[in-house]
C-alpha cells in the first residue's frame, strides 16, 4: 500500500525571529500573545492548501498550528472539529492563533473549544512523535509522559486520531523515510536517517507501506510493470492491470483507449504493457472468475490485490471486503464501522478512490435514504451489481 497520512505540524512560510526563545502557547496552554494586526499578518502566511487538507482530513496533529474560521457562520474552530457539515472552501479562512481570529470578528466553537486554555495531551503527544517518531518508545512510556495508563492512552488516541500510537509512530517514520529516499544521495543512507536499525526491516514490509521498493519510490516507481488487458464483461468494457504482486486496477471504461489515459494517469511513471502471453492463463483465469461473478451475482472473487492507498482509505476497504454479497451498508454504517463516525464524507471519498472495482465491492455503499449514491462507473452499473447480488441471495435462500 502506499503511504499512510502523518500528522505533520504545518510550518508557516515565513515566521517572524523573537528575540529570545520562549515556550510556545501550544506547548503551555496560554493564549497566544496577540501582535499588531499588520505585523502579525506580513510576519506569518500559513500554506492555505495544506491547511485546507488538514481541516478536510480532521487532523487532531494540526490543532494549535492554526484555527479556521466560516465567514458565514461566524465561528473559528480547531482543525479536528467534528462538526457535522464541512463549509464550502470559498467560505473558509485560516488564522495562526484562535487571538487572530477573534480579532477578525468570529468567535470560537462551543463543539471543539480552539481558545480554550488547557493543552490537549493527545496533541502534544502527536506533536513529539512526529518530531521524533525514533523516539517514541513504547506505549507505557508515552503513556507517563502523558500522566495516564496505556490502556486508556490507547484507547483515547485511537478515538481522536484514529490508528493506534504505534501505528502513528510508525506511519511518522515511514514519512521520514519517503522524504529522505527523495532528498538523500543514497537509500542506506535514507534508511539510517529515518532511525531504522538495518535495511532488511524496511525491505520486509515495502510491499505493504511502499507498494514497491525504497529504490522504486526514490525513482518516483519508474521500472514497476503493470501489465494490463481489457475484457469484454455483461457491463461493458473492464480493463485489469497486474504488478508481479496482484491485480492494482480493475475498473469499467467505454473502450481500450479511455481506460489506457486512466491507468496511465494513475501509475504515471510505471512501466506499462499489454499482458504478456505467458501470462495468459492467469489473467484468463481472473476474467472468467470476474465474468461468472457479474453474471450469477455471487461472492466475490478472492483474487490477489496490489492496490495503494492511505491509512484510512486501506481501512475503509478492508471493511468493504467483509460486506456480504446481497446486502448493502450506508456509508454512515461505515463510517462507525471503522471507528469514525463522523467521516461519512470522507468514506465516500474512499469509495471514490477505490481502484478496483468489483473486487473491493464499494458498489455495495448506499445513502441512509437507501439512494444509490455515487458509483465512479456509473449509477447503472451500481443497480446492475445490486441486483444480480440480490438474485443470487435469494436463489441461494
Amino acid at each position: 500500500m502506499l503511504s499512510d497520512p502523518v500528522r505533520v505540524p504545518l510550518s508557516p512560510r515565513r515566521v517572524a525571529v523573537a528575540p529570545s526563545p520562549s515556550p510556545s502557547p501550544a506547548a503551555t496552554g496560554a493564549a497566544a500573545p496577540e501582535p499588531p494586526a499588520a505585523e502579525a499578518r506580513d510576519a506569518t502566511m500559513l500554506d492555505e492548501e495544506r491547511c485546507w487538507q488538514a481541516v478536510c482530513a480532521r487532523d487532531a496533529g494540526q490543532d494549535g498550528c492554526f484555527v479556521y474560521g466560516v465567514v458565514t457562520t461566524g465561528v473559528y474552530c480547531r482543525p479536528s472539529c467534528a462538526t457535522p457539515r464541512r463549509a464550502l472552501r470559498r467560505n473558509v479562512r485560516f488564522f495562526v492563533s484562535p487571538a487572530e481570529a477573534e480579532r477578525a470578528g468570529l468567535r470560537a466553537c462551543k463543539r471543539c473549544r480552539p481558545a480554550g486554555d488547557a493543552a490537549d495531551p493527545i496533541v502534544g503527544l502527536c506533536r513529539d512523535i512526529a518530531s521524533c517518531p525514533d523516539e517514541a518508545g513504547t506505549l507505557a512510556a508515552m503513556a507517563a509522559r502523558v500522566h495516564m495508563s496505556p490502556s486508556t492512552l490507547q484507547r483515547r488516541f485511537k478515538a481522536r486520531v484514529g490508528v493506534t500510537p504505534r501505528q502513528y509512530a510508525e506511519a511518522c517514520r515511514r514519512q521520514t523515510l519517503r522524504r529522505g529516499l527523495r532528498e538523500c544521495a543514497s537509500v542506506t543512507d535514507a534508511i539510517a536517517e529515518a532511525g531504522y536499525g538495518s535495511a532488511s526491516r524496511v525491505y520486509e514490509h515495502a510491499a505493504t507501506h511502499l507498494g514497491m521498493t525504497p529504490r522504486q519510490y526514490r525513482d518516483r516507481g519508474s521500472g514497476v510493470a503493470i501489465s494490463w488487458a481489457v475484457a469484454d464483461t455483461p457491463l461493458g468494457a473492464l480493463m485489469l492491470a497486474a504488478t508481479d504482486r496482484g491485480l492494482c486496477f480493475a475498473q469499467f471504461g467505454d473502450d481500450e483507449t479511455e481506460l489506457c489515459s486512466r491507468l496511465r494517469a494513475e501509475y504515471p511513471e510505471a512501466d506499462l504493457s499489454p499482458m504478456p502471453a505467458a501470462m495468459g492463463a492467469r489473467f484468463e483465469a481472473w476474467r472468467a472468475a470476474l465474468v461468472d461473478h457479474l453474471a450469477s451475482g455471487g461472492p466475490t472473487p478472492a483474487l490477489p490485490l496490489d492496490v495503494r492507498g492511505t491509512a484510512f482509505q486501506i481501512r475503509v476497504w478492508r471493511y468493504l471486503l467483509d460486506i456480504p454479497s446481497g446486502t448493502v451498508r450506508s456509508y454512515a454504517e461505515v463510517a462507525r464501522g471503522v471507528g469514525a463516525p463522523e467521516a461519512v464524507r470522507a468514506v465516500a471519498g474512499a469509495c471514490a478512490r477505490n481502484p478496483v472495482a468489483l473486487l473491493i465491492p464499494c458498489h455495495r455503499v448506499i445513502r441512509g435514504d437507501g439512494g444509490l449514491g455515487g458509483y465512479r462507473w456509473g449509477l447503472a452499473r451500481k443497480r446492475a451489481l445490486l441486483d444480480a447480488e440480490r438474485r443470487a441471495a435469494r436463489a441461494a435462500s
